[in-house]
């Protein structure tokens, strides 16, 4: 029987950062949250104030046998500007910077070469700015901004539309 593995990805808004991980085999759960500030137990308000140090992030649940860290890894960097150190797109400011958060040796290993490859590929002009940190209390967020995309269709649809994501990840990924 196979161990469910978790990663936790930070890439701007949460609710954008759902749907590209929802869609693959082997992924069992996403959960959009808070990780790596000071604050016990934040709330939207307090991340979203900016002052707590926490990032907004998912932390998704996989089966390692079907969908394998380094292609999680793959995803993610896909839905990102990593070299974006203000936030992601029309998201400004610390809660919306990039990190992916290691749960162990392995993962951290696998993610920065992962940084590496991205960085030596030419791909981006600016230097990938994209923490790579240690695994800390992750804290699910609030109910209604869990699926959000499901659950509100056409305000994601309409922010998704607003912040210039697609467009660069068009134009970066073609």
């Amino acid at each position: 029987m196979t161990t469910l593995k978790k990663a936790i990805f930070a890439g701007g808004c949460f609710w954008c950062m759902v749907k590209p991980f929802d869609k693959w085999d082997g992924v069992h759960r996403i959960v959009s949250g808070y990780t790596g500030g000071s604050l016990e137990n934040p709330t939207y308000e307090d991340v979203k104030s900016g002052t707590t140090g926490h990032y907004e992030a998912v932390e998704i649940t996989f089966d390692p046998s079907i969908i394998s860290y380094q292609e999680i890894l793959e995803v993610y960097w896909r839905q990102i500007d990593p070299t974006d150190a203000g936030g992601q797109f029309h998201d400004r400011g610390e809660q919306y910077r990039t990190a992916i958060f290691y749960q162990d040796a392995g993962q951290k290993q696998l993610a920065e070469a992962s940084k590496t490859k991205l960085a030596e590929s030419g791909k981006f002009a600016k230097p990938i700015v994209t923490e790579i940190l240690p695994a800390v209390t992750f804290y699910p967020a609030e109910d209604y901004h869990q699926d959000f995309y499901k659950k509100n269709e056409t305000e994601y649809k309409e922010d998704r539309a607003k912040s210039g994501r697609d467009e660069f990840i068009e134009d970066t990924w073609k």
